[in-house]
């Protein structure tokens, strides 16, 4: 019973962590046109820009927890976290290296694991397999870069707390950045194992 109960919740679309993740979804956009107002000859937005990020996270937070304990677990909410995820990194990754906050070489590190996850999931897709699931190690990256982006943005100024910030921003970067490529390593080992089994069995 227990079995069929979690089947048809999967099969759910409008759960509460489902609107969760399109309610991220939906401020991405508005992320980024409030980080890059500046560029267009509007007025600083980044305290805006800094909730907006900040509700990101605490709704990145409740969707999974939410999911869990009201089994809720859904086949589109594990489509629409992880591509919220990215999508937020994307557009922090625009809007920080744009405002020159962020160096074009981490942008391109950042964005080549993205590549290459792609590529994974190509792979996977013409042995028949689903993308692969957010690990607990991809989802800890993640925490560190949606920590880390919010306190470069905040550097973005002069005083003690830019300066702060700046400590710390590049603390959880780094940290985030190796964690993030660490996780993509483990998909590729994960995805060759699969490819390799296939072989075998054919």
């Amino acid at each position: 019973m227990e079995v069929q109960e979690t089947r048809v919740q999967t099969d759910r679309v409008l759960t509460i962590p489902n609107i969760l993740s399109m309610a991220r979804l939906l401020g991405v956009p508005l992320f980024l046109w409030l980080i890059l107002r500046p560029e267009f000859g509007g007025p600083k937005s980044d305290g805006w820009a800094l909730l907006v990020l900040a509700l990101s996270g605490v709704s990145d937070y409740l969707d999974g927890k939410l999911a869990r304990r009201w089994n809720q677990i859904s086949s589109l909410g594990r489509i629409l976290d992880p591509a919220a995820d990215r999508l937020y990194i994307l557009s922090t990754l625009v809007g920080l290296t744009w405002r020159e906050i962020l160096p074009l070489w981490l942008t391109v590190v950042l964005l080549a694991r993205e590549v290459m996850l792609l590529v994974m999931v190509g792979i996977l897709r013409r042995h028949g397999y689903p993308p692969p699931q957010v690990n607990f190690l991809g989802k800890a990256a993640t925490f560190n870069l949606m920590y880390a982006f919010p306190l470069l943005l905040l550097s973005d100024g002069t005083g003690w707390l830019s300066s702060l910030a700046a400590i710390f921003g590049w603390a959880f970067a780094g940290w985030g950045t190796t964690l993030y490529w660490w996780a993509g390593i483990l998909y590729v080992v994960q995805v060759r194992r699969l490819v390799k089994a296939d072989a075998v069995a054919d």
